[in-house]
């Protein structure tokens, strides 16, 4: 079961193409987090400098309890927002990723297959044990890939379901101090 250098060459370049397509995925996930924290700073900047405006109006103490409050809510919603763009972002390449592993996985699974049908169509008389023990193994690894992928899928919809959970629930907890702070 030689390789040829055709068939070598072919693989190496299958590999280019694929390390240059997650080097893309990288990259584009890489400058969608750059253009978010470029906004994200360009809106805090100016957020802050009409929060500094409205701090220097202040006249008492009064005021300045409730100008703190105001800017408590508006901060927080922003912080949560950022942190479900960032999860987002995560998650999206997390998937392109997944994908183009998936991808790899069934076309090495049919290079493997191939060779095998090759392997077993010269294989020696008597050999069937061991074509059967080969076969076993590689239906083995493809169970325990599809296994785990669900597994991770799993954990990723857990992982989402506490986040938004946890989200909703400082939420509320930022609205209800707030309410109370502005009361006083």
């Amino acid at each position: 079961m030689n390789l040829t250098p055709e068939q070598l060459a072919a693989a190496h370049k299958a590999n280019l193409e694929t390390l240059s397509g997650l080097t893309n995925q990288a990259l584009q996930s890489i400058e969608k987090l750059v253009e978010l924290n470029m906004h994200i700073a360009k809106q805090s900047l100016s957020d802050s400098m009409s929060s500094a405006k409205k701090a220097l109006e202040v006249k008492d103490i009064q005021q300045l309890l409730a100008h703190q409050a105001e800017a408590v809510q508006p901060m927080a919603e922003k912080i949560m927002a950022y942190s479900r763009h960032l999860y987002e972002l995560a998650h999206e390449t997390q998937e392109n990723f997944t994908k183009s592993a998936e991808k790899e996985f069934q076309a090495g699974q049919k290079k493997m297959n191939s060779l095998v049908e090759d392997w077993t169509k010269n294989a020696p008389p008597g050999s069937d044990a061991a074509v059967i023990a080969m076969k076993q193994a590689i239906a083995s690894a493809t169970n325990v890939y599809e296994t785990s992928q669900k597994a991770v899928k799993h954990a990723v919809e857990v992982a989402q379901t506490n986040l938004s959970n946890a989200t909703d629930a400082a939420m509320k907890n930022v609205n209800a101090a707030t309410k109370a702070a502005s009361k006083k």
